[in-house]
Parts: structure tokens; sequence; C-alpha cells
């Protein structure tokens, strides 16, 4: 039995167990290896992507704050709301993480526990006979405890690590939270964009089957040839042919969107067949200064929590080449009735300290504080290569967005003019002015115009889910990380039914 405190012998000076137990504080509050400290890292005052929008008083408002909480709701779709809600509900990968974020909080508590001491009981019967054919019954019991005195602070790093750990799983959860919500955006808007694609192809093949029926009069009339009328088909066809496949690109993204909310693949097809709007962000978005990634990015701050971890990791290897020194003791009682224990039966203690030296182990301690530290580099790394990826994340996403809202405009400006040549060549065609080329060329490039302009605003809104992916907005609620997903159902058995039938069929 192994105890951490004197309180055996009652007839112990209290001096000498005050001393006692003052010494064993005083070394218990020492730690060896280093003491984690956030790494300063020097990052730019701004960001290089700059806005030209400014308000009345000449601020920028793209340098105000984030506005993180719940953007998806400025796209201002209530379906999307709804989306997300049921997304952090029911999604697997969130499932798996907060699972994670329990495992650390059980980690967490074992090394707690080996800060605390430890105290076990036993007891046993025996019935026998002795040599002279007597019988009798003897009864045992005891008392063991043990505390380790965590002199070097082998076990405070070891529960620092787990509590740095613990940080890192709900950061991880975040993290988890903030992909799904911006998958789930972008696989939404991408859905309403092939509706939206798919409307237009639609209506596109119907006017363009509508010429080639003109065209097909005119045919007969005697004032168009059979090359005007095979034309008019041909990109008839060549427009509807586009149809299936944006069809099955729209079923697909919705598949995609049931999946990410934990539903089967098909659960989403009624409730998104009705068409709606491509979501639009508003503008100017706020993107801060880059310092803000380092609080808001969900990743950046898990390297750091587990660069943390592994510092403390690297305490825990160096305390172990240093004494482990322990306070022990146990008591013990034994009698032929039960009633005699404690009283009228033979009671023996002991205790005292025991301390474990290393002395030689071919340089075995040595080189596991070494690959701590080796391991404590590398993390460290990977939380300078999560800043700089994440600097890169909102860069880019920003100057995608700038440049797609610049391209969308001149398409705008591109399916307007195209719209007017197609009506005005159309109306010269039926009053014989103009060739049946010039109806061809002006609906193959209104098509296109028009298609590119769809295409375009599905990619400022995934810009602009990407743009606050990148600056850190994720969740901001509670989630709910101590229930289990799997509830056993205990029962009196040992062995599963399964496993005893399968037994019960080889015999």
């Amino acid at each position: 039995m192994i105890v951490r405190h004197a309180a055996f012998r009652s007839d112990l000076p209290l001096a000498r167990l005050s001393a006692a137990l003052l010494l064993a504080t005083a070394l218990a509050g020492c730690a060896v290896g280093p003491d984690y400290k956030a790494p300063n890292l020097v990052l730019p005052a701004k960001w290089g992507t700059t806005h030209k929008t400014t308000l009345a008083d000449g601020a920028n408002p793209a340098n105000q704050p984030p506005q993180l909480a719940r953007w998806w709701e400025r796209l201002n779709d209530k379906t999307l709301n709804s989306l997300v809600e049921e997304a952090v509900v029911g999604n697997l990968d969130v499932a798996s993480a907060k699972a994670r974020v329990r495992e650390a909080r059980a980690s967490r508590k074992q090394a707690l526990a080996s800060l605390a001491p430890t105290l076990d009981g036993s007891g046993s019967y025996q019935r026998g006979k002795s040599a002279g054919g007597s019988e009798g019954d003897a009864f045992n019991g005891g008392l063991d405890a043990s505390w380790e005195l965590d002199l070097f602070g082998a076990n405070r790093r070891t529960a620092e690590a787990a509590k740095y750990g613990l940080d890192a799983a709900e950061e991880d959860l975040r993290n988890t939270l903030l992909t799904l919500i911006g998958d789930v955006a972008t696989s939404y808007i991408e859905a309403r964009g092939y509706q939206a694609r798919l409307a237009l192809a639609q209506r596109t093949a119907q006017s363009q089957r509508e010429t080639a029926g003109l065209t097909r009069t005119k045919f007969q009339a005697g004032s168009a040839s059979a090359v005007d009328v095979a034309n008019a088909e041909g990109q008839a066809a060549s427009t509807e042919a586009n149809i299936p496949e944006l069809r099955s690109a729209f079923q697909q993204t919705v598949h995609e969107l049931s999946v990410l909310l934990g539903l089967p693949p098909a659960t989403l097809n009624e409730r998104l067949a009705r068409s709606a709007p491509i979501p639009t962000p508003r503008f100017p978005i706020p993107t801060g200064v880059p310092a803000n990634v380092l609080l808001s990015r969900p990743d950046v701050r898990l390297a750091e929590r587990q660069l943390a971890q592994y510092t403390a990791r690297v305490g825990a290897a160096e305390a172990a080449r240093y004494p482990d020194v322990s306070l022990t003791g146990d008591i013990s009682t034994a009698g032929v009735k039960v009633g005699d224990l404690g009283k009228s039966s033979s009671i023996s203690w002991s205790f005292g300290p025991s301390v474990s030296v290393p002395i030689f182990n071919a340089g075995s301690l040595q080189a596991a504080v070494e690959y701590a530290q080796a391991q404590r580099d590398e993390y460290f790394i990977a939380y300078r290569a999560s800043v700089l990826a994440a600097l890169q994340d909102v860069e880019n996403a920003n100057v995608a967005m700038q440049q797609e809202r610049i391209k969308n405009r001149s398409l705008a400006s591109s399916a307007a003019s195209y719209r007017q040549a197609t009506s005005l060549s159309r109306s010269l065609y039926q009053s014989g002015s103009s060739s049946f080329l010039d109806v061809l060329d002006a609906e193959r490039s209104l098509y296109s115009a028009e298609d590119s302009y769809l295409a375009s605003r599905v990619a400022i809104a995934t810009d602009y889910v990407a743009l606050n992916k990148a600056l850190g907005g994720g969740w901001p609620g509670t989630v709910d990380t101590r229930t289990p997903d799997v509830v056993d159902q205990m029962g009196p058995r040992f062995v599963s039914s399964d496993w005893a039938e399968r037994f019960a069929g080889r015999q």
C-alpha cells in the first residue's frame, strides 16, 4: 500500500508530521521542463487586398471587425438557415468530433487522478482443516494506500498536457463545425445555381425550337434554305443536351447536402425541388486585420493548443529522469470470525517512503526527452504554418470575390447587349432584312452570356462563404459534448448472447 500521508501511527510527534507534510508540499511545487508561453508571431498590419469602397467619413468598412456570428444569415435565405441548424445536430463528422472531446475530457480526468492518493481495500475468507483434523475459518482484511509526491512534476506535466489536449479537442470540434457550415452553404448555393442554369437552358431551348419552327415555315414558303433549318434544329438540340447534365449536377449536390445533414442522400429531393433565387451576399464585407485570425480561426487555435500540449510533454519526459518518491503504507487484520476483525484479531501495519532512482538506462530517458523536444518543434512549425495558411485563405478569398464582382458586372452588360442583339436579329430575319446566321450567332452568344452570368453569381456567393470560413466564422452556439451517441444497456450477462449461441452450436 502506498500512502501519501502519515496517519497510521497515533504516537508520531505532531511536529515531525507537520514538518514532513510541509516538506512534501514544498517539493511538490516544482516541475522541471519548459513552461509554455504562446509564440509571439509578427503579422502584417493590414490585408494586402484593399477595398475601394469607403464611407462618408473616409473610413473603409472592410477594415472594421469581421461580423462572424451567424454570417450565413446575411444571405437572407430561410431554407439555408434551417439546413445549417439541422446539419449541426445531425452531421456525423460533428458527432465524431464531440466523441473526441469526451475522450480528451476522460483522459484529463485520468491524468488529474494521478495527483491524488490512492486507497485500495482487500478481503478474503478461507475454511480449512489442519493436520490434527480440526476445521476452522480464517478472515483477512486490509487497506493499502499510496501517494506519489511528484517532486519533479511528471504527473503535473502530464495533467497539464491532458488539459491542453482537451482544449485542442474542443477547437477541433469548432473547426469541424466551421467546415460543415461552409460546406452546407456552398452546396446549397451551387444547388440553386444549377436550378437557375437549368431553367435558363429550358427557356433557351424552347425559344430556339420556336426559331427552328419559324425557319422551317420560311423554308416551306421558299424564303429559307435547308441549311438554315438544319442549323436552327441543331442549335436547339445542342442546348437541350445541357439539360440532363445540369439536372444530374443539381441532384448530386442535393444528395451531398443530405449526407452533410446526416441523412440518406434522397431525403432533400422533394424539399429542394422548387426553385429559389441564388443567395446574394450584402457588401461590403468587413475583414478586420490579420491578427484577428489568431483569435477567430479554430484551426489556428487548435495548432496553438497542440503546441502547448507537446511543450508540457517535454516536461513530463524530463521529469522521468529524476528520482520518484512515494509515501506508502498498509494495514491488515486477521481473525477467525468476521466480528473479530478490527478488535480481537491480529493487526499489522507499515508506513514509510519509497524512492526509485534511475541509475543506468543506456540513454533511453534522455532520448525520450529529445524525442519530446522534436515533437514540440514539429508542432511549433505546424502552428506557424497554420497561421500562414489562414492568412493566405483570407487573401485568396478576398481577391477572388473582388475580381468575380468585376467580372459579374461585365457579364451582366454582355448579357444585356446580346439580349438586345437577339431581339433585333429575329425581327430583321422575320422581315427578310437579315440572314439566319445573324439569328443563330446572336442566340448562341446570348445563352452563353446568360449562363456565364448565373455561374458568376454562384461564384460570388461561394467566395463570400470562403471568405467567412477563412476569417473563422463558425457556429456561435453551444454544442452538447457530454451526451454519448451510444447508450450501453448493462445486463447481468458476462458474455454476449451471440457469442454464447455460437459456442453452443459447436457442441
